[in-house]
C-alpha cells in the first residue's frame, strides 16, 4: 500500500510564497512521475506541474515563471514552490503519483488528500 501525504497550504496575501510538499510512503519501488493538480471552487481540476524521474518539468502556462515542481528522490517527496501568487491560484491543491510497487511490474496512480491555498488580495 502506498500513501500521499501533503502539507504546507494556507492563507497568503497577494504576491505572497508558499512551499507545498507531498511525501510518499509504502512499498514503494520507483516514482517514476509526479504531478501537482488544483481545483478551484466550480472549476474543473487542472493540472498545475509535471517532474518526471529525470528532472523533466513542464508547467501550465497560468503559473509558467512563478511556481518551481523538484523532487527529492531520497526521501519520495516532491515539492512545489509558489511564488508571486495570485487570487486566482486559490484552490485546493492535490499531489498525485505514478508509482511502481514492490513486486509490481506496472505504475499506479496515487493521489494525495489535497491541501487548501487561499491567497487573499
Amino acid at each position: 500500500q502506498v500513501h500521499l501525504v501533503e502539507s504546507g497550504g494556507g492563507l497568503v496575501q497577494a504576491g505572497g510564497s508558499l512551499r507545498l510538499s507531498c511525501a510518499a510512503s509504502g512499498s514503494i519501488f520507483s516514482i517514476n512521475v509526479w504531478y501537482w493538480y488544483r481545483q478551484a471552487p466550480g472549476k474543473q481540476r487542472e493540472l498545475v506541474a509535471v517532474i518526471t524521474s529525470g528532472g523533466s518539468t513542464n508547467y501550465a502556462d497560468s503559473v509558467k515563471g512563478r511556481f518551481t515542481i523538484s523532487r527529492d528522490n531520497a526521501k519520495n517527496t516532491v515539492y512545489l514552490q509558489m511564488n508571486s501568487l495570485k487570487p486566482e491560484d486559490t484552490a485546493v491543491y492535490y499531489c498525485a503519483a505514478a508509482i511502481v510497487q514492490v513486486s509490481r511490474f506496472i505504475p499506479d496512480d496515487y493521489w494525495g488528500q489535497g491541501t487548501q491555498v487561499t491567497v487573499s488580495s
